[in-house]
């Protein structure tokens, strides 16, 4: 799980693997949490924007 939050760091966020990857388990875990929000956010505002177009 920790090499696809990485990836996601990577290109999302525009930060190296090992600078995610180096954080304390704390701080991994707000990342990863924020990360979900966001996601989560994406997906409704995706199925706002599909309800839209019908």
């Amino acid at each position: 799980m920790e090499a696809n939050i990485a990836y996601y760091c990577l290109h999302k966020l525009h930060k190296w693997p090992h600078e995610f990857l180096a954080l304390s388990r704390f701080e991994k875990a707000y990342v990863i949490a924020a990360m979900e929000l966001k996601l989560e956010h994406d997906k409704e505002e995706a199925k706002k924007a599909k309800a839209k177009k019908r």
